[in-house]
């Protein structure tokens, strides 16, 4: 005891213990291993065929290689670091006081302060963490619902450009075949050369649509490209059946299962870890206990001994009670409670207008397929035969030409946006 309390003695021992965490390299090599660092998400890259690429090959890339996806993954990750803080308890302190510098009259203090957190602070910090393990989880399936719907949609979209650019190559071949066929005809005398100079516009219209669907399909691809971070593609095209039109359940099923969407779990598990927080406000207004021991030695007594040294050291919450936190941890809740109904309000209009857009477009498509672009096909087969039989004039030709190019057109469209509003479907319920 005597050589413990003194300076150097008890300067030594405190040295050691506040370098005892340390620990070098080659300590921990031939020693105690060094705790674990968490682990990391590690991706394993795909790889983009420079050939067709399927829709599930498309969205095995983006869940590989998708950055905002695994932003999220390790944003959950990280959680575990603030759960394992909130599991550890305060670190006690050594503190050494002396009194007076000459040996024969010197008071030396040594003790060691051991913080005591009452008020359920460490259960309430444990259960903020976990919630916040919460949220960044359904965060997560928010974020796969999300990149699942965009994938699909960006997927379907190339499938469109792609047939529009066929279909505006077959209008250039189409306006082509009129002007040479008007062409001959004024040669022969049938027709005026104004009928000529009109097919010659109509394939000028037809060259500019495909130069305008070429931009329209090289965009497409880098916007599904992009998915899973490459701008500039590799895959030759998309290989689908643009025909098979999505089919959901009608919106009062659909409904049904609005309770499992990824964003409104969000919205709720973000309120619980609002209400945690209130919980940790509120056990930071008991205050913490710190207990004291330790020895003093008292060179300037007759008995020059050493005795023992206990103390209690309590904050009185006068003023400080953490009240302005502990309000505005209240507030956050009421906040989130009211996100948390705006959310829902605002899912369940989104799927109500998704599941009517759907309807409405699948009926429409197949409406045009069924019924429409066969008609337009025979009455633009009767005018171009009839033209070149010297039945009709040119402005007939091309007033079919226009109808069956318009009713492609429109086919596509709503075929794009049947695709649309299912993916809208799929995001909002996480499928």
């Amino acid at each position: 005891m005597r050589n413990f309390l003194s300076p150097p003695g008890l300067a030594a021992v405190l040295l050691c213990l506040s370098l005892g965490p340390i620990v070098s390299p080659v300590a921990s090599a031939q020693g105690t291993a060094a705790p674990a660092p968490a682990p990391v998400w590690v991706q394993v890259p795909a790889q983009e065929p420079p050939s067709a690429l399927t829709l599930e090959a498309a969205l095995a890339l983006a869940t590989a290689q998708n950055p905002t996806l695994s932003a999220a993954r390790i944003e959950l990750d990280s959680t575990e670091g603030g759960i394992t803080q909130a599991r550890v308890i305060p670190n006690p302190e050594i503190a050494v006081q002396m009194e007076d510098t000459r040996a024969a009259t010197r008071a030396t203090t040594g003790q060691v302060n051991l913080p005591i957190e009452l008020g359920g602070k460490r259960s309430a910090r444990i259960g903020a963490a976990n919630r916040a393990r919460d949220v960044a989880q359904a965060q997560l399936g928010t974020t796969q619902a999300d990149l699942r719907a965009s994938v699909i949609g960006a997927f379907f979209n190339v499938l469109v450009a792609q047939e529009r650019v066929r279909l505006a190559a077959g209008s250039v071949d189409i306006a082509t075949r009129g002007a040479n066929a008007a062409a001959r005809r004024v040669a022969a005398g049938k027709i005026s050369p104004v009928e000529e100079t009109k097919a010659q516009v109509e394939l000028a219209n037809a060259q500019i649509e495909r130069s305008e669907a070429d931009a329209a399909l090289v965009a497409a691809r880098q916007s599904l490209a992009t998915l899973w971070g490459n701008p500039s593609p590799r895959f030759t095209e998309a290989d689908g059946n643009l025909d098979a039109l999505p089919a959901r359940p009608q919106a009062t099923m659909l409904r049904q299962s609005l309770d499992g969407a990824p964003a409104l779990l969000a919205s709720e598990r973000e309120l619980d870890r609002r209400q945690a927080e209130i919980n940790v406000q509120r056990s930071r207004q008991y205050p913490d206990v710190t207990v004291s021991v330790g020895a003093k030695r008292d060179n300037s007594s007759p008995e020059r001994g050493t005795y023992p040294v206990l103390g209690v050291a309590i904050p009185l919450p006068l003023f400080d009670r953490n009240q302005g936190n502990l309000y505005t941890a209240i507030r956050q809740a009421d906040k989130a409670a009211d996100e948390l109904r705006a959310t829902r309000l605002r899912l369940d209009h989104d799927l109500q207008q998704a599941s009517s857009q759907l309807e409405v477009s699948r009926s429409s498509a197949l409406s045009l397929r069924e019924t429409v672009l066969p008609a337009a096909e025979r009455a633009y087969q009767a005018a171009s035969q009839g033209f070149e039989a010297g039945k009709f004039n040119y402005l007939e030709v091309l007033d079919a030409q226009r109808t069956l190019f318009q009713a492609r057109i429109r086919y596509l469209g709503v075929v794009a946006n049947s695709w649309q509003a299912a993916t809208t479907i799929d995001r909002i319920l996480g499928r």
